[in-house]
């Protein structure tokens, strides 16, 4: 309905998932940033914490969700590197503990939206237990080159009962520069299918 009121419970977080790459698998950060599109919405934007990212620049269009998002890290997050594009709401943070510490507090302050918190391979260990609470991992993994790595990793994240889901492939061009604009809806050529949001549990 046109003009509908979301109501948002200040004490109730989304679904937070982080997106790593496995070895020297290229794509992890398209990846992540098709994540944040596919779950965001005009009523609800998500936000993409790129660990270790240059800070992003505000875009043309950007849906008032995502705007509001934006100000709402910047009166909590002051030191906060924000910036909406299209319907998701982008914050860099630095490679390091302190950044992960500062992703946790962005996570609090997004509330009921969805999270999707790219971070560096050497950096994964680190998320899982920094206090994010993440609900699921998406790897970027290429089965040719590092199966063994894939598997190592799988066994470590399923044992702590995430879900887990691997992109095979990386997305095309086109589609990972979309998704970093905040706008490649689900469903889009060239976005993540719906067999692998399924299994991450934030979908159907």
């Amino acid at each position: 309905m046109s003009g509908a009121t979301t109501f948002l419970n200040p004490l109730k977080t989304g679904p937070v998932i982080l997106v790593a790459a496995v070895g020297e698998a290229e794509g992890s950060r398209g990846a992540a940033a098709a994540l944040a599109c596919a779950e965001a919405d005009l009523d609800l934007a998500t936000l993409l914490i790129d660990v270790g990212g240059r800070a992003p620049r505000p875009s043309l269009l950007a849906s008032a969700a995502a705007q509001k998002l934006e100000e709402r890290l910047a009166a909590h997050l002051p030191e906060a590197k924000a910036a909406a594009r299209g319907q998701v709401c982008h914050l860099a943070v630095p490679d390091d503990v302190e950044g992960l510490e500062s992703a946790a507090a962005a996570v609090s302050v997004a509330r009921e939206a969805t999270v999707v918190v790219h971070v560096p391979p050497r950096l994964l260990q680190e998320a899982l237990d920094c206090g994010l609470g993440p609900s699921g991992v998406l790897l970027r993994a290429d089965l040719t080159q590092d199966r063994p790595l894939l598997a190592l990793a799988a066994r470590d994240l399923i044992g702590r009962g995430l879900a887990l889901a691997v992109l095979k492939r990386r997305l095309p061009w086109v589609a990972e520069r979309r998704a970093l604009f905040g706008a490649l809806p689900d469903g889009s050529q060239g976005a993540l299918p719906p067999r692998l949001l399924r299994r991450l549990r934030i979908r159907g």
